[in-house]
C-alpha cells in the first residue's frame, strides 16, 4: 500500500466531490455570495460587508449541507431567517449552480482521477461521499460516474436522516455500504468541515487536499496528512520552488 501513500490497513477511499475530484467549489463559492451579498444589502443598506468568498466560505459553508452552511455563516452577521426565507435562498444558489454547470461544464482534477484509478487497480472500494444534491449529476458531466461503486450525497443524506459534515454520518455511512470499519478507510477531504468528520468518525487516515495554501488549517481540523494534489501520494512529490507557497505536503503522522 505504500505506493498509494496509505496505511497497509486501508481497504476503501472515500472521496469528497467539490474540490477533491471536481473544480466546482469555486462554482459554489461563486453562487453564494451572489446570494448572501444580496440579502446582506436588503438587510443591512449599501454599506454592507460583501460575503468573503474565500474565507467566509471555508470557514462557514465549504462541505456542509446548504441550510447548515447557510446558517452557520448568518449567525456570524446575526442575521434569523424563517425556514421559508431560509429554504428560497438555498434554492437561488442551487439554481445559479446549475446554470453555471450548463454554462461552464464540470472540469476534474486529472491527478485526482488518476489516483482513483490506481487505488482501484490496487483493488480498494471507492465511494463519493458530498453534501451536494446533485452529486450524481456532477459525476455524470465529469464523465468519471462510473469509477465509483458509491455516492452518499446530499439526497441520500436526507432521505436517511444523515448529520452533515462536521458530523461523521455521511463517511460511516458510505463505510457500511462498503462493509469496512471506519479505521479500514482513507478520507479525502478539501474542506475543513469535512476533514473535521474525517477526524470525528475515527478513519483510518484523513488527508487533506490543499487547493488554497490552507495547510496548517486542515491539519488543525483533523489532517493527518496534506498535499495540494492527490498524484503526490503515489510516489515523490515534485521539486518545489519558492513560489510554491502551499506546495510543500505536511503530516500530523506517518506510519509503516
Amino acid at each position: 500500500m505504500r505506493a498509494l501513500g496509505l496505511p497497509s490497513a486501508i481497504r476503501a477511499c472515500l472521496f469528497d466531490l467539490d474540490g477533491v475530484l471536481t473544480d466546482t467549489a469555486a462554482l459554489h463559492a461563486r453562487a453564494w455570495k451572489q446570494v448572501f451579498d444580496e440579502l446582506l444589502e436588503a438587510r443591512c443598506g449599501p454599506g454592507f460587508v460583501p460575503f468573503d468568498a474565500v474565507r467566509e466560505y471555508r470557514l462557514h459553508v465549504d462541505g456542509r449541507r446548504r441550510r447548515d452552511g447557510a446558517r452557520a455563516f448568518l449567525a456570524t452577521r446575526r442575521i434569523e431567517l424563517s425556514l421559508a426565507e431560509l429554504d428560497a435562498l438555498v434554492e437561488e444558489k442551487d439554481s445559479l449552480v446549475l446554470e453555471a454547470l450548463r454554462r461552464e461544464g464540470v472540469g476534474c482534477y486529472e491527478e485526482s482521477v488518476a489516483y482513483v484509478r490506481a487505488v482501484q487497480a490496487a483493488g480498494l472500494r471507492c465511494a463519493v461521499v458530498s453534501a451536494s444534491r446533485h452529486c450524481a449529476e456532477v459525476l455524470r458531466a465529469a464523465r468519471i460516474d462510473g469509477l465509483f461503486e458509491l455516492c452518499v450525497d446530499g439526497v441520500m443524506a436526507a432521505r436517511k436522516g444523515l448529520a452533515g459534515k462536521p458530523a461523521p454520518d455521511t463517511f460511516l455511512a458510505a463505510a457500511r455500504e462498503l462493509s469496512v470499519e471506519p479505521a479500514a478507510a482513507a478520507v479525502f477531504e478539501d474542506a475543513l468541515s469535512g476533514v473535521a468528520a474525517g477526524r470525528a468518525g475515527g478513519f483510518g487516515l484523513v488527508v487533506g487536499v490543499d487547493r488554497i495554501g490552507d495547510a496548517a488549517a486542515l491539519l488543525a481540523h483533523g489532517a493527518d496528512v496534506v498535499v495540494c494534489e492527490l498524484g503526490e501520494l503515489l510516489g515523490p512529490p515534485s521539486p518545489r520552488t519558492a513560489n510554491d507557497r502551499h506546495r510543500p505536503a505536511a503530516a500530523r503522522h506517518s506510519w509503516e
